[in-house]
């Protein structure tokens, strides 16, 4: 039975994902669901799933305080090709660089920078918060069954600038076009919260527990 791994390193409540994960998982098949921060589950991990809520920085400082965990996450992911699926600040990692409080290196394994939020309109809060239309750019696996104009629910200050626009699978318009969904290989990333975004975000869980890259 295939095994997929959210990983905890304290860096937001992996509750709500836990149990998302979990319910699809039963509908479709999808194996067992571990939440762990040990390098050895990591390491034996079919899929990997990598939160995050917070700020660039203090997520990568909190991840690289767990000895081995990232380098356990960046072997299965680029070495074995296992899929992963960053969420939030999760999926801002995989970015060059982060450039909040302070610039952060990140993970990049997606080439692009991770900056703020700066609509076009200055009506447009910052933090982005709530509700808002996907506009889907290409097809992908993981987004089978997900239509423009489907919801999905972000929370953030920051969002991800990719430097290739074949990396960037989807964005919604906030005074200007936001990356919600970027992808290249065995890797993708959600800026929204699948397991708050209802049917589209199981929709995306339950295709990315069946995707087999």
């Amino acid at each position: 039975m295939s095994l997929t791994v959210l990983v905890d390193y304290d860096s937001g409540n992996l509750h709500s994902a836990e149990k998302a994960f979990q319910r699809m998982a039963l509908e479709v098949g999808g194996g067992d669901i571990l939440v762990t921060s040990r390098p050895e589950d990591v390491a034996r991990a079919d899929r990997i799933v990598l939160p995050g809520d917070g700020a660039f920085p203090a997520c990568r400082a909190a991840l690289g305080s767990y000895g081995g965990l990232y380098e356990a996450i960046a072997e299965a992911v680029t070495t074995r090709a296992r899929p992963f699926l960053g969420i939030c600040v999760g999926m801002q990692m995989l970015a060059s660089r982060g450039h909040e409080y302070q610039l952060t290196p990140g993970f990049d394994w997606i080439a692009g920078d991770v900056v703020k939020i700066n609509p076009s309109d200055p009506t447009f809060k910052v933090p982005h918060m709530g509700w808002n239309d996907l506009v889907i750019d290409r097809p992908h696996p993981v987004l089978a069954g997900l239509s423009t104009g489907d919801h999905a629910y972000f929370v953030h200050s920051y969002h991800f600038r990719v430097e290739n626009p074949a990396h960037r699978l989807a964005f919604c318009d906030y005074g200007g076009p936001i990356t919600a969904i970027v992808g290249r290989d065995t890797i993708i990333g959600a800026q929204f919260h699948p397991e708050k975004s209802q049917a589209a975000g199981l929709r995306l869980i339950a295709n990315f527990l069946r995707w087999t890259p």
